[in-house]
């Protein structure tokens, strides 16, 4: 898988919370999919399958009292690592910034981890 194709699904990905439009995910999960969330500590939340994968980043995406912004992607072939910072409010302390490790396996997310400043 080339750079630029891992770019567009992470992209894609990305456009899904950024838009706050979950149904954008719907066609680029993998059906072994998994993830760990960030939270809570120390491990994370674990998501398996494509169904509880979906489930779980609809209902971040589709809130739209947070707001989600990229500050970088990078991307070597079907691996990326997207620098992000994530707000739920307007205080000086309703933010959190984070990276999220991602593998994509035939142009699918296939896991993602997350990962925030502590």
């Amino acid at each position: 898988m080339s750079d630029e194709q891992t770019r567009k699904v992470i992209e894609q990905f990305n456009q899904a919370f950024q838009l706050h439009d979950p149904g954008l995910l719907k066609d680029i999960l993998a059906p072994n999919c998994r993830l760990e969330n960030s939270g809570p500590a120390p491990d994370g939340s674990k998501h398996a399958g494509y169904d509880e994968c979906l489930q779980f980043w609809t209902a971040i995406a589709g809130n739209e009292h947070m707001t989600f912004e990229v500050e970088d992607v990078w991307v070597a072939g079907e691996r990326s690592v997207c620098r992000w910072t994530l707000r739920w409010g307007n205080g000086a302390r309703d933010f959190v910034r984070g990276v999220n490790v991602h593998r994509l396996e035939n142009g699918l997310l296939a896991e993602s981890f997350g990962y925030v400043k502590g």
